[in-house]
């Protein structure tokens, strides 16, 4: 076998969404003949809360070494928080310790977060080993471009605009989850090689279902319709978050039986498992007269609770962004959940086209950020079809999403390796 070493600093038990990138390609890419390694950060090191039932989901044969960070506790007292920057002192010697002993045809780092990007430059030149680099999300983003200056998301833009091309030029290939995101890279640095990039969706794991499978079904505490929401309540899908509350409104005036019978839960919204959390869309459903349907649940859940919450709601419900190139990686466990959903995303966005064919769903599109009658009109005859009439949506095609499955991902990325070794 070949061997790919995957520097991932979130992974299991570490309960941050980054994690599922590396933990997908760990357990599938000995089925495409790469043996694999994991360097990543000890748990202990983590600001947030350790999932171990996460953990459990681990193959027994995967590889892992954990390394040291400076303590959150003490580097927050100077502003720093951001674990690469933690663990710097001392990721440069774990490489070089693994590169000796494992001796990798390739070097996989995907991120967030970014700043152990920069050691690309380090790895190709002293051991001119290929170094993939895959960007879940943009360093550089539209989004930090509009943060003030001097504030915290100023500074840390102003960074990644500085650094981004520094560890960019030297990767031997460029991944991230969607083709608008590589363009707008390449866009940026007229170095890149188009040719050496490609879009790889996050995916999802249908096995990871099966530790739901042997629970005993939970019993329905009311006959309320629930329609769920599991994930962050994003800045930029307020519009849409505003929408679907004032359709829920527009729903109960014209069905008065609907205000009985329906309820929306939002849980996880703001992507907090610990501490003050913040409820993001509760003054939103209390200003379209919907806080009575409507239940914020804003700290985040462990990642099997998420897939239990899913699996028992009567519908998911999916709320993208107003940006096109957003992709939103929950579509995917919804759809193995295998309930009936409605989504509301970009129409541009890859997931409204994915979901569209999916069927056992109503999947919902705009063409701008603004809210519009005619979008709420759609959100309301939508939530009225699916309460009245599930079963109509007839099921989710499995093969919709048979190229988005882990196995799936991590053979692209097989191909990827062996193309960046070439």
């Amino acid at each position: 076998m070949k061997r790919a070493l995957i520097v991932s600093l979130n992974f299991p038990p570490s309960s941050i969404a980054s994690v599922h990138r590396a933990r997908h390609m760990a357990k599938y890419l000995p089925n495409f003949g790469w043996d694999t390694r994991v360097l990543t950060v000890d748990e202990n090191f983590h600001k947030e809360p350790p999932d171990p039932a996460l953990a459990s989901l681990l193959p027994p044969h995967i590889a892992v070494e954990r390394i040291s960070a400076l303590p959150y506790g003490l580097t927050r007292l100077l502003g720093v928080g951001d674990l690469s920057l933690r663990a710097m002192p001392f990721l440069p010697g774990a490489l070089r310790r693994s590169i000796h002993q494992f001796t990798p045809q390739v070097i996989f780092m995907t991120g967030w977060p970014f700043y152990q990007m920069l050691l690309s430059h380090m790895i190709k030149a002293h051991w001119n080993i290929p170094v993939v680099l895959d960007f879940q999300d943009p360093w550089v983003s539209n989004e930090g471009a509009l943060r003030k200056p001097w504030s915290k998301g100023g500074l840390a833009h102003r960074l990644a605009v500085a650094l981004e091309p520094m560890a960019v030029q030297h990767a031997g290939w460029i991944t991230s989850v969607s083709e608008r995101q590589n363009n707008e890279m390449a866009d940026r640095y007229p170095f890149i090689d188009r040719n050496r990039m490609t879009a790889i969706p996050i995916g999802g794991d249908p096995e990871d279902f099966s530790v739901l499978r042997d629970e005993r079904p939970q019993e329905r505490q009311s006959n309320r319709f629930i329609f769920r929401y599991v994930g962050t309540a994003l800045p930029r899908a307020t519009s849409l978050f505003r929408s679907l509350f004032r359709a829920l409104a527009l729903c109960g005036a014209r069905n008065p039986g609907i205000r009985d019978r329906v309820r929306l839960e939002l849980v996880g919204t703001s992507n907090q498992a610990s501490g003050e959390v913040a409820y993001q869309v509760t003054q939103l459903a209390a200003e379209a007269g919907v806080s009575d349907l409507v239940v914020e649940k804003p700290a985040r859940v462990p990642y099997l609770d998420a897939l239990r919450l899913l699996a028992t709601a009567d519908a998911t419900l999916m709320v993208g962004s107003d940006e096109p190139h957003y992709t939103a990686s929950k579509i995917y466990p919804c759809l193995m959940a295998n309930r009936p959903f409605l989504s509301i995303f970009h129409r541009e966005s890859s997931a409204h086209q994915i979901l569209t064919d999916a069927g056992g769903g109503l999947a919902l599109a705009f063409d701008s950020d603004k809210a519009s009658a005619e979008l709420e009109n759609a959100i309301a005859d939508a939530i009225e079809l699916i309460v009245s009439a599930p079963n109509s949506l007839g099921p989710i095609d499995p093969d919709s999403y048979c190229d988005f499955t882990a196995a799936a991902v991590a053979k692209q990325f097989a191909d990827v390796f062996e193309m960046a070794c070439n």
